[in-house]
């Protein structure tokens, strides 16, 4: 791990990001904690989507509810002469083989080069209809609508928003180019947003998820750019004399909080989305860096060494006085908050070791979510449910979706190469 100063100046991320292989990104879900409570559901697959969508449905589905680690499959082998018609489901078989839930459907021909994708989320106790759905695409939609399943199974069974429609961001070491990515959140349908000789990093999702802002080093110092994700045109944001790096939207969309060295030091600035002049939020002889935001867009979280060593702060967004928030350690960076407010996360480094954290608000109680010896950048899933968060393990990037509380960790990805800065992104706009 690089020193402190620098480590803040360029980006903390930087010095990794030039040291491991390229990389080959393939995701697969592995869950690796918790596990004593799980809901046990059945997924049944799909009727007919063999011969329809070449088996891409149920799959998906099931490693989609695998990811929160709130959910316990039940084989459907459990039952095995249990007909696949979703209109006449022998509840009774599934829950003699343990299964609290099942969900199954079908897949026909709707013409066109369309299917007729149709579930239903049966309570096999009390042998009622849960939810349900019926979805006209094209073939080639067939993973929306799996996702689109996922996130109406995890609402109905536990209250909360799915995110399985939603993605992520990240960036990419392949060979000696960088590669800033979107995926979707299980990986799959990689798409580059940009690719440069030169890094690139701390890539941040605009609130509607129609942009990203990040950090590179192109012109050979660090600029923050904006880029629409859907036409691919950017602009330059923040270009000061000296480094401009950090770049974190504003809950409304309408400012980014950014770190600039224009007054000698690393400082947090806040400026207009799409540019111009930037206000100075917090004036130390320190270095004031990672700027994050809490949901009411009226505080900001930033890193600092004011105190000799790098810890978290609180200020108003509008500039005055800091507070400290983590007094645990000796070394914490890269706070996020979580979409309600309540908590944030952050890394900490105990012994060597590099962990993500989650603390609440108004309260010094923290607890560790991470296993590995070095885990950095946490982001909140956009329901708070789960904190996503790479680790080096044996010269592998891994990807991992960890609960807030510490019960569940899910590896997504192991990965030959380098993966870094992941970034998860915001519920789809309508």
């Amino acid at each position: 791990m690089k020193p402190f100063r620098l480590l803040l100046t360029l980006a903390w991320a930087l010095a990794a990001l030039c040291m491991l292989p390229a990389a080959r990104a393939e995701m697969t879900i592995e869950i690796v904690g918790g596990g004593t409570n799980r809901h046990p559901i059945a997924v049944a697959a799909f009727q007919d989507e063999a011969s329809r969508v070449g088996g891409n449905l149920t799959p998906i589905v099931r490693s989609d509810l695998d990811m929160t680690g709130f959910f316990r499959q039940i084989s459907p082998s459990a039952v095995p002469m249990a007909p696949a018609d979703p209109a006449s489901p022998p509840l009774p078989a599934w829950q003699a083989a343990g299964a609290q839930s099942l969900a199954l459907g079908r897949v026909e021909d709707a013409g066109n080069g369309q299917v007729r994708i149709s579930f239903r989320l049966f309570d096999t106790a009390q042998r009622k209809q849960l939810t349900g759905g019926t979805f006209t695409v094209p073939v080639a939609q067939t993973r929306d609508v799996a996702h689109t399943i996922a996130d109406m199974i995890y609402q109905a069974l536990t209250g909360h928003r799915g995110l399985f429609n939603t993605r992520i961001a990240y960036v990419l070491k392949s060979g000696r180019e960088y590669l800033l990515q979107v995926s979707d959140v299980d990986g799959a349908r990689p798409q580059t947003i940009l690719r440069s000789r030169e890094p690139i990093i701390s890539p941040s999702w605009s609130p509607d998820g129609r942009h990203l802002a990040y950090v590179s080093f192109e012109s050979r110092k660090p600029v923050v750019w904006v880029q629409d994700l859907a036409t691919g045109q950017r602009r330059a944001v923040a270009n000061f004399k000296g480094s401009n790096s950090a770049p974190a939207w504003s809950p409304d969309g309408t400012r980014l909080a950014v770190v600039l060295t224009t007054s000698g030091n690393s400082q947090v600035y806040v400026i207009d989305a799409a540019g111009g002049q930037a206000r100075r939020v917090t004036r130390s002889d320190a270095i004031d860096t990672e700027p994050t935001w809490t949901p009411d867009g009226n505080t900001l979280l930033f890193v600092s060494d004011r105190s000799g060593t790098p810890q978290i702060y609180s200020a108003p967004a509008g500039g005055g006085e800091a507070r400290r928030l983590t007094w645990e350690g000796s070394y914490n960076v890269s706070p996020k908050v979580s979409p309600d407010g309540r908590s944030f996360t952050y890394v900490r480094r105990e012994g060597g070791r590099f962990r993500v954290i989650v603390q609440d608000f108004g309260s010094s109680d923290s607890r560790t979510i991470s296993d590995a010896a070095y885990n950095e950048r946490p982001s909140f899933a956009p329901n708070g449910r789960m904190v996503l968060y790479a680790s080096d393990e044996g010269g592998r990037s891994v990807l991992y979706a960890a609960n807030p509380d510490g019960s569940s960790r899910v590896r997504l990805a192991v990965i030959n190469g380098d993966v870094q800065d992941p970034a998860w992104g915001p519920f789809n706009q309508p």
